[in-house]
């Protein structure tokens, strides 16, 4: 055992394994993997609901434009990680099926905006409001206190490995 000052202050001690790695993030990693599978199998289902032909990766496009509205290609791909052939290749494609629609951006007439069309708003609010009743099924034997600091917790991991 030791302390570790960074998990509450002096004198809370940590497991340490043979390997010499806290057991507390070794239960983190796993807890992480497990919690990022079912993510990723749950993004393709709901990609699915979305449209038949929607690949999982895009979901997360679609995402992004109903909670921050018009965005350049190139914000996108920033946001999501990949290269502009990879951006491109996916707004051609949900283009193509009607979700999304490019107009010029006001700031400037010789960039693009990328929206939602109206069928890709109304089917992403219909498939993200089926998660959050789903979310507020399996976690109804939780305090909303706890719920609350789960999405308190997540969100500052979430800022923390953005960084």
């Amino acid at each position: 055992m030791h302390e570790d000052r960074n998990s509450g202050g002096p004198g809370v001690a940590c497991q340490v394994t043979p390997s010499g790695a806290d057991q507390e993030f070794l239960s983190l990693e796993r807890e992480l993997t497990v919690l990022l599978r079912r993510a990723r199998a749950n993004q393709a289902e709901m990609a699915r609901e979305v449209h038949p032909d929607l690949e999982s990766s895009a979901y997360g496009l679609l995402i992004r434009l109903d909670e921050q509205g018009g965005q350049r290609a190139t914000e996108l791909a920033a946001y999501i990680g990949v290269g502009k052939a990879t951006m491109s290749r996916q707004l051609r494609a949900l283009e193509e099926l009607g979700l999304i629609a490019r107009e010029p951006d006001p700031a400037d007439g010789r960039a693009w905006l990328v929206t939602l069309t109206d069928e890709g708003s109304r089917r992403v609010g219909t498939v993200r409001e089926a998660r959050r009743a789903r979310y507020v099924r399996e976690l109804a034997h939780w305090d909303r206190r706890e719920v609350a600091e789960l999405a308190r917790l997540l969100h500052e991991l979430n800022d923390v490995m953005a960084k």
